[in-house]
Protein backbone atom coordinates (compact mmCIF):
# COMPACT_ATOMS: atom_id res chain seq x y z
CA UNK A 1 0.00 0.00 0.00
CA UNK A 2 2.33 3.00 -0.99
CA UNK A 3 1.92 6.67 -2.12
CA UNK A 4 4.01 9.75 -0.97
CA UNK A 5 1.46 11.80 -0.36
CA UNK A 6 0.53 11.70 2.95
CA UNK A 7 -3.26 11.51 4.44
CA UNK A 8 -4.48 9.28 1.59
CA UNK A 9 -5.97 6.94 3.33
CA UNK A 10 -3.08 4.47 3.55
CA UNK A 11 -3.27 2.76 6.77
CA UNK A 12 -7.08 3.38 6.84
CA UNK A 13 -7.16 0.82 3.36
CA UNK A 14 -4.56 -1.47 4.62
CA UNK A 15 -6.19 -1.76 8.17
CA UNK A 16 -9.69 -2.09 6.88
CA UNK A 17 -9.13 -4.26 3.70
CA UNK A 18 -6.93 -6.80 6.05
CA UNK A 19 -10.16 -7.38 8.20
CA UNK A 20 -12.42 -8.07 5.31
CA UNK A 21 -9.88 -10.36 3.65
CA UNK A 22 -9.73 -11.87 7.02
CA UNK A 23 -13.70 -12.16 7.46
CA UNK A 24 -13.94 -14.21 4.12
CA UNK A 25 -11.18 -16.52 5.43
CA UNK A 26 -7.55 -14.93 4.50
CA UNK A 27 -4.82 -15.37 6.49
CA UNK A 28 -3.80 -11.70 6.73
CA UNK A 29 -0.48 -10.32 7.92
CA UNK A 30 -0.05 -6.51 7.99
CA UNK A 31 3.12 -4.87 8.55
CA UNK A 32 3.45 -1.44 9.82
CA UNK A 33 6.32 -0.05 7.90
CA UNK A 34 6.11 3.40 8.76
CA UNK A 35 7.83 4.81 12.11
CA UNK A 36 4.43 6.42 13.11
CA UNK A 37 3.14 2.93 14.33
CA UNK A 38 -0.52 4.21 12.70
CA UNK A 39 -1.66 0.43 11.44
CA UNK A 40 -0.41 -0.91 14.84
CA UNK A 41 -2.51 1.53 16.69
CA UNK A 42 -5.40 1.55 14.85
CA UNK A 43 -5.29 -2.15 15.34
CA UNK A 44 -4.88 -1.75 19.23
CA UNK A 45 -1.32 -2.17 19.89
CA UNK A 46 0.89 -0.03 21.09
CA UNK A 47 4.40 0.25 19.14
CA UNK A 48 6.03 2.44 21.98
CA UNK A 49 5.89 0.20 24.61
CA UNK A 50 7.50 -2.61 23.00
CA UNK A 51 11.62 -3.52 22.22
CA UNK A 52 11.20 -5.43 19.73
CA UNK A 53 9.72 -4.21 16.28
CA UNK A 54 9.98 -4.66 12.19
CA UNK A 55 13.04 -2.35 12.99
CA UNK A 56 14.75 -4.96 15.34
CA UNK A 57 14.44 -7.44 12.72
CA UNK A 58 16.14 -5.63 9.80
CA UNK A 59 18.55 -4.41 11.67
CA UNK A 60 19.45 -7.88 13.55
CA UNK A 61 20.91 -10.99 10.82
CA UNK A 62 19.01 -14.21 11.05
CA UNK A 63 16.34 -13.02 13.39
CA UNK A 64 12.96 -14.75 13.38
CA UNK A 65 9.91 -12.34 12.75
CA UNK A 66 7.45 -14.61 14.08
CA UNK A 67 9.03 -13.89 17.65
CA UNK A 68 6.97 -10.36 16.95
CA UNK A 69 3.86 -11.21 15.16
CA UNK A 70 1.44 -9.43 17.41
CA UNK A 71 -2.59 -11.13 17.25
CA UNK A 72 -5.28 -8.68 16.97
CA UNK A 73 -9.05 -9.25 17.77
CA UNK A 74 -9.96 -9.75 14.00
CA UNK A 75 -9.69 -13.66 13.91
CA UNK A 76 -6.58 -14.45 11.17
CA UNK A 77 -5.26 -10.92 11.34
CA UNK A 78 -1.73 -10.70 12.18
CA UNK A 79 0.05 -7.56 12.81
CA UNK A 80 4.58 -6.77 12.51
CA UNK A 81 4.41 -3.99 14.67
CA UNK A 82 6.53 -0.95 13.97
CA UNK A 83 7.27 2.60 16.06
CA UNK A 84 9.42 5.26 16.17
CA UNK A 85 13.06 3.45 15.90
CA UNK A 86 12.24 2.69 12.27
CA UNK A 87 13.02 6.29 11.52
CA UNK A 88 17.11 5.07 12.14
CA UNK A 89 16.80 2.36 9.62
CA UNK A 90 16.52 4.35 6.67
CA UNK A 91 20.12 5.71 7.19
CA UNK A 92 21.57 2.60 8.63
CA UNK A 93 20.47 0.25 6.00
CA UNK A 94 22.42 2.73 3.43
CA UNK A 95 25.95 0.76 4.03
CA UNK A 96 24.36 -3.17 4.51
CA UNK A 97 25.08 -5.94 1.26
CA UNK A 98 21.49 -5.10 -0.35
CA UNK A 99 19.99 -2.83 1.51
CA UNK A 100 16.83 -3.02 -0.79
CA UNK A 101 16.01 -6.82 -0.07
CA UNK A 102 16.03 -6.74 3.67
CA UNK A 103 12.38 -6.41 4.24
CA UNK A 104 12.17 -9.78 1.74
CA UNK A 105 14.85 -11.64 4.03
CA UNK A 106 12.67 -11.03 7.37
CA UNK A 107 9.49 -12.04 5.84
CA UNK A 108 10.58 -14.50 3.82
CA UNK A 109 10.05 -17.65 6.72
CA UNK A 110 6.64 -16.29 7.24
CA UNK A 111 5.76 -15.80 3.42
CA UNK A 112 3.27 -19.54 3.38
CA UNK A 113 1.97 -18.67 6.84
CA UNK A 114 -0.45 -16.64 5.26
CA UNK A 115 -2.57 -15.95 2.32
CA UNK A 116 -1.93 -12.42 2.00
CA UNK A 117 0.60 -10.12 3.00
CA UNK A 118 -0.26 -6.11 3.13
CA UNK A 119 2.55 -3.65 3.53
CA UNK A 120 2.03 -0.20 4.93
CA UNK A 121 4.54 2.30 3.79
CA UNK A 122 5.37 5.57 5.18
CA UNK A 123 4.68 8.52 3.19
CA UNK A 124 7.63 8.94 0.91
CA UNK A 125 9.68 7.36 -1.85
CA UNK A 126 12.73 6.80 0.10
CA UNK A 127 15.00 3.37 1.07
CA UNK A 128 11.87 2.18 3.08
CA UNK A 129 9.22 1.90 0.70
CA UNK A 130 12.31 0.77 -1.72
CA UNK A 131 12.11 -1.94 0.55
CA UNK A 132 8.93 -2.63 0.18
CA UNK A 133 8.31 -2.49 -3.63
CA UNK A 134 11.20 -5.27 -3.29
CA UNK A 135 9.41 -7.86 -1.12
CA UNK A 136 5.89 -7.66 -2.75
CA UNK A 137 4.58 -8.80 -5.58
CA UNK A 138 1.98 -5.99 -6.37
CA UNK A 139 1.20 -2.14 -5.36
CA UNK A 140 -2.35 -1.00 -4.50
CA UNK A 141 -1.77 3.29 -4.77
CA UNK A 142 -4.70 4.93 -2.42
CA UNK A 143 -5.39 8.03 -4.25
CA UNK A 144 -7.61 10.90 -3.30
CA UNK A 145 -10.12 12.44 -4.69
CA UNK A 146 -8.45 15.73 -5.90
CA UNK A 147 -6.13 16.81 -8.42
CA UNK A 148 -3.28 17.49 -6.53
CA UNK A 149 -3.23 14.41 -5.34
CA UNK A 150 -2.70 13.43 -9.24
CA UNK A 151 0.45 14.93 -9.96
CA UNK A 152 2.42 13.13 -7.03
CA UNK A 153 1.54 9.25 -8.82
CA UNK A 154 3.74 9.30 -11.78
CA UNK A 155 6.56 9.67 -9.46
CA UNK A 156 5.70 6.76 -7.80
CA UNK A 157 4.87 4.90 -10.89
CA UNK A 158 8.51 5.89 -12.17
CA UNK A 159 9.83 4.53 -9.02
CA UNK A 160 7.77 1.61 -8.98
CA UNK A 161 9.21 0.79 -13.03
CA UNK A 162 12.96 1.53 -11.32
CA UNK A 163 12.09 -1.54 -9.02
CA UNK A 164 10.78 -3.70 -11.23
CA UNK A 165 13.37 -3.14 -13.75
CA UNK A 166 16.52 -3.21 -11.45
CA UNK A 167 15.43 -5.56 -7.81
CA UNK A 168 12.27 -6.61 -8.48
CA UNK A 169 11.03 -7.81 -12.20
CA UNK A 170 7.56 -9.72 -10.72
CA UNK A 171 6.01 -5.66 -8.60
CA UNK A 172 3.47 -4.72 -10.93
CA UNK A 173 0.76 -2.14 -10.01
CA UNK A 174 -2.21 -3.83 -8.94
CA UNK A 175 -4.69 -1.10 -7.99
CA UNK A 176 -5.79 2.29 -8.13
CA UNK A 177 -8.18 2.65 -5.06
CA UNK A 178 -9.97 6.20 -5.09
CA UNK A 179 -10.74 7.19 -1.17
CA UNK A 180 -11.90 10.64 -0.01
CA UNK A 181 -14.53 10.26 -2.10
CA UNK A 182 -17.15 13.01 -2.13
CA UNK A 183 -19.49 11.83 -5.55
CA UNK A 184 -21.69 14.85 -4.85
CA UNK A 185 -18.96 17.72 -5.59
CA UNK A 186 -17.92 18.22 -9.52
CA UNK A 187 -14.33 17.98 -8.45
CA UNK A 188 -14.38 14.35 -7.30
CA UNK A 189 -16.19 12.95 -10.57
CA UNK A 190 -13.61 14.50 -12.60
CA UNK A 191 -10.24 13.02 -10.86
CA UNK A 192 -12.08 10.03 -10.93
CA UNK A 193 -12.45 10.30 -15.04
CA UNK A 194 -8.95 11.46 -15.13
CA UNK A 195 -7.84 8.77 -13.38
CA UNK A 196 -9.68 5.96 -14.95
CA UNK A 197 -8.31 7.91 -18.41
CA UNK A 198 -5.04 7.22 -17.01
CA UNK A 199 -4.75 3.78 -15.74
CA UNK A 200 -7.92 2.30 -17.45
CA UNK A 201 -8.99 -1.25 -15.36
CA UNK A 202 -6.24 -0.60 -12.79
CA UNK A 203 -8.78 1.69 -11.11
CA UNK A 204 -10.51 -0.86 -8.49
CA UNK A 205 -14.44 -0.47 -9.34
CA UNK A 206 -14.66 0.11 -5.61
CA UNK A 207 -14.57 3.15 -4.27
CA UNK A 208 -14.06 4.60 -0.69
CA UNK A 209 -16.05 7.25 0.45
CA UNK A 210 -15.33 10.02 3.09
CA UNK A 211 -16.65 9.68 6.18
CA UNK A 212 -16.32 10.60 10.21
CA UNK A 213 -16.63 6.79 11.10
CA UNK A 214 -12.57 5.93 9.98
CA UNK A 215 -11.60 8.38 12.36
CA UNK A 216 -13.76 6.57 14.83
CA UNK A 217 -12.85 3.99 14.57
CA UNK A 218 -8.93 4.60 14.59
CA UNK A 219 -9.67 6.06 17.95
CA UNK A 220 -11.24 2.97 18.93
CA UNK A 221 -8.97 0.59 17.75
CA UNK A 222 -10.87 -1.41 15.62
CA UNK A 223 -11.51 -1.90 12.01
CA UNK A 224 -14.30 -0.33 10.92
CA UNK A 225 -15.37 -3.89 10.07
CA UNK A 226 -15.94 -4.71 13.52
CA UNK A 227 -16.67 -1.13 14.75
CA UNK A 228 -19.26 -0.20 12.68
CA UNK A 229 -20.00 -3.45 10.69
CA UNK A 230 -23.27 -2.72 8.75
CA UNK A 231 -21.33 1.24 7.87
CA UNK A 232 -21.19 1.83 3.70
CA UNK A 233 -17.33 1.93 4.43
CA UNK A 234 -17.37 -1.53 5.98
CA UNK A 235 -18.97 -2.72 3.16
CA UNK A 236 -16.95 -0.49 1.32
CA UNK A 237 -14.05 -2.45 1.96
CA UNK A 238 -15.88 -5.93 2.20
CA UNK A 239 -15.99 -5.30 -1.84
CA UNK A 240 -12.80 -4.28 -2.18
CA UNK A 241 -11.87 -7.72 -0.46
CA UNK A 242 -13.85 -9.27 -3.06
CA UNK A 243 -12.57 -7.28 -5.88
CA UNK A 244 -9.32 -8.28 -5.46
CA UNK A 245 -10.21 -12.01 -4.62
CA UNK A 246 -12.19 -12.18 -8.12
CA UNK A 247 -8.97 -10.34 -9.91
CA UNK A 248 -6.96 -13.19 -7.88
CA UNK A 249 -4.38 -10.91 -6.22
CA UNK A 250 -5.54 -12.38 -2.58
CA UNK A 251 -6.85 -15.73 -3.85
Amino acid sequence: MANQKGGVGKTTSTINLGAALAEYGRRVLIVDFDPQGAASAGLGINGHELDETIYTMLMTPRSDVREIIEHTDVEGLDVVPANIDLSAAEVQLVNEVAREQALARVLRPVQDDYDVVLIDCQPSLGLLTVNALAAAHGVIVPLEAEFFALRGVALLVETIEKVQDRINPRLRIDGILATMIDLRTLHSREVIERVRDAFGDKVYTTMIARTVKFPDASVATEPITTFAPTHPGAEAYRRLARELIFRGDAA
